[in-house]
């Protein structure tokens, strides 16, 4: 019960000038910005009245290669590519909760998951929840420019309410959950009754909400393969030029195959 009304109440520009001024204006929008969720068959504006409210840093976003931000980026199409093929497999199954992991750390999980984000908030048809599981090192709130101290953690934890972690970055229909906390044995945590929980209420709580998970590397913690059968689909990144291939079938062996959706190759600069 108290998941649920957590869970109840939970640009395109052309340079960085122009991407502040307009986060700052979603910010300035506060409840009446216009976000489509479906609801009695109708579209109707969520409130984000109880989630925290953080303004983006563009510059951040732009170091840390956050490029679908930015409509005019060349890189955007390889997202909306891979937002298409994902909304085909969703035509046959269900596909609400999705994780994006890798077989080795930095090898760019997190920022096709911060990619995937923004370009499918840009769909009509849904909302995206980001959410931070990589519990010995959260990322997505460092490259967002966002100065966050709680995370999933304390939900478990400290019986955090949802609501208080949830964070509205100013970007229409896209909130997120990721901030400082660590913790040094997650992986109890993370294959707990209490996450599997979790994921299938964040999952069947909107038909039209995604749901993406950064998690920890396949070949060097166990938490994401005890979160893979939780999911819908799973999505692994490998880099051009250093991800080997012995460490690409190793880490696909470990996952179950009916949900495993394919690669996403990242060619570092």
């Amino acid at each position: 019960m108290k998941l649920r009304k957590a869970l109840d109440k939970a640009k395109d520009t052309r340079d960085m000038r122009d991407a502040a001024e307009t986060v700052d204006a979603v910010i300035k929008a506060g409840d009446e910005q216009i976000t489509p969720v479906k609801e009695n068959n109708k579209w109707v504006a969520p409130q984000y009245t109880d989630s925290t409210r953080y303004r983006i840093n563009p510059d951040t976003v732009e170091k840390n290669r956050g490029v679908s931000l930015y409509l005019d980026s060349k890189e955007i199409e390889q997202y909306k590519i891979l937002r298409t093929r994902i909304h085909q497999q969703a035509k046959n199954r269900k596909m609400n909760t999705i994780m994006i992991t890798s077989p080795n750390r930095n090898e760019g999980k997190t920022v096709t998951a911060i990619n995937m984000g923004f370009v499918f908030a840009r769909d009509l048809k849904q909302t995206v929840l980001l959410v931070d599981c990589d519990f010995k090192g959260q990322d997505i709130h460092n490259y967002l420019g966002i100065d966050s101290k709680s995370s999933l953690i304390d939900y478990f934890l400290d019986d955090t309410p949802l609501n208080e972690l949830i964070i509205w970055p100013g970007i229409e229909k896209l909130t997120l959950i990721s901030g400082d906390r660590t913790v040094h044995d997650s992986s109890e945590l993370l294959s707990s009754e209490m996450m599997e929980k979790l994921v299938v209420e964040m999952g069947e709580r909107y038909d039209d909400r995604y749901v993406f998970f950064d998690t920890a590397p396949i070949l060097e913690r166990s938490e994401a393969i005890s979160m893979a059968p939780m999911m819908d689909g799973i999505i692994m990144v490998v880099e051009a030029g250093t991800t080997s291939r012995k460490d690409v079938l190793k880490a696909v062996s470990l996952l179950p195959q009916e949900k495993f959706l394919g690669f996403v190759l990242n060619k570092q600069e």
